[in-house]
């Protein structure tokens, strides 16, 4: 999810790809290291956020003459895969890293990678800087154990506003005006929706909201949780509406054969007229295409037993490595990074943080603005299958909705196959 979902460059691929070498030899450790480096990991928050933690970080060294602080932003996707797991598990493990809120930040807990907060955000240098409430879903076995950051709708529909002034479009309120938008647009010559799902997550999140509305939030629920099957009449009827997308040529012919990034650029050229993926989406289009007039709309509604409104979305934050040795540098860390004056500094690069100052001060973008007071006041909030879940079950329905979506299986076969993959 995701979050954390944005700018990838070359060089911080090629940084990650460096980083995962290294900690690939220096495996079996799974510590922190009792030097004076302050070990910081993430996904790449895309360049107008690492200004932001670079200084952060300057600030911290200032205050801390002792202390290096040394920042790792890995590609996304590798990061949430495999990159993590194999940092924690490396000689030089990170005292700081991102995570999910759900079964990711359960997991890690389980592990002995988070690290007990509950007296820095009660009593200690975290405490006040945010609403007590956020800490519920941070909260496993009565302890907390992340700070949050930012909270992400994992996707809306985004649509270009002035394609569609010239086209005399409205943007989709339901399936049939979706499908009709998709004809008129390639009536047009123009792409209707562009999507880059070769990870599988970009569309996977999208089509998984989708199904969501259809089968019901519960069913949702229980089938990625493991305690129902996933072929079931409903199911299959979900994913007939995927096969839907494909017969009306609404995504990019090459979707599951191009990256999120490649997939974002043809929205940013013009290419597209629409793009289903999430709120970071926001400053990732400032930084990359400036003059792009952009707005967005929750995902159409579906025929189906779900709630309508429902939002797709999760809270993302950082977490205190257990095994780290400095656990009270790390919770002042994250609370210079909540200050007030950092705080400011995140909303100038287009990321509102859930920190309570972040309703004063500069004004935010009204796009994400929009989006935050969407999930704070959704009727129903649906977790994205691979940050709320397992991350075999969701690679699995991510995997069943590609081919339907990229005309390789049917419904039936593709929903069937799910649970013979689950075993």
């Amino acid at each position: 999810m995701t979050d954390k979902r944005k700018t990838t460059t070359a060089a911080v691929a090629a940084l990650s790809a460096t980083a995962l070498i290294l900690t690939g030899c220096a495996a079996g450790g799974g510590g922190g290291s009792d030097d004076n480096v302050l070990r910081i990991a993430m996904g790449s928050p895309g360049e107008a956020q690492i200004r932001v933690w670079d200084d952060v970080a300057a600030q911290f060294e200032a205050a801390n003459p002792d202390v290096t602080v040394e920042m790792n932003y890995q590609d996304d996707d590798l990061y949430q895969t495999i990159g993590l797991p194999n940092l924690l598990n490396g000689r030089n493990a990170p005292d700081i890293y991102f995570e999910w809120a759900g079964a990711r930040l359960e997991q890690r807990a389980a592990d002995g990678f988070a690290a007990d907060l509950t007296a820095a955000v009660t009593t200690g240098p975290i405490a006040g800087l945010f609403d007590e409430n956020v800490f519920t879903s941070l909260t496993v076995d009565g302890a907390v154990v992340m700070v949050p950051h930012a909270s992400d709708v994992a996707n809306v529909l985004w649509y270009n506003e002035d394609i569609f002034a010239d086209a005399g479009l409205t943007p989709p309120t339901n399936w049939d005006e979706l499908l009709a938008t998709c004809d008129a647009l390639n009536a047009e010559g123009i792409i209707p929706i562009a999507s880059g799902n070769k990870d599988l997550w970009a569309a996977g999140n999208w089509l998984a909201h989708m199904t969501s509305r259809v089968v019901g939030e519960e069913a949702y629920s229980a089938a990625l949780s493991g305690d129902s099957d996933f072929n079931t009449p409903e199911w299959v009827e979900a994913f007939g509406y995927v096969k839907d997308l494909a017969d009306h040529k609404c995504v990019n012919e090459s979707a599951n054969a191009v990256d999120d990034n490649e997939g974002a650029q043809l929205f940013f050229q013009g290419k597209a007229a629409m793009h289903a993926i999430g709120s970071w989406l926001v400053s990732w289009a400032i930084d990359e295409a400036p003059d792009l007039n952009f707005d967005y709309v929750n995902l159409p509604s579906m025929p189906g037993a779900g709630n309508q409104d429902s939002v797709i979305g999760v809270v993302t934050g950082y977490v205190v490595n257990a095994k780290s040795s400095k656990q009270d540098l790390a919770a002042e860390f994250l609370a210079l990074l909540n200050s007030d004056e950092n705080v400011q500094a995140f909303i100038g690069a287009e990321l509102t943080p859930m920190a309570l100052s972040a309703s004063s001060g500069d004004e935010i973008d009204s796009r994400s603005a929009g989006l935050i007071n969407m999930l704070e006041t959704a009727p129903a909030i649906v977790l994205p299958p691979d940050t709320g879940y397992d991350l075999e079950t969701a690679n699995a329905l991510y995997a069943a909705l590609a081919e339907v979506l990229g005309g390789q299986s049917t419904p039936e076969d593709a929903v069937a196959g799910i649970d013979q993959k689950l075993g």
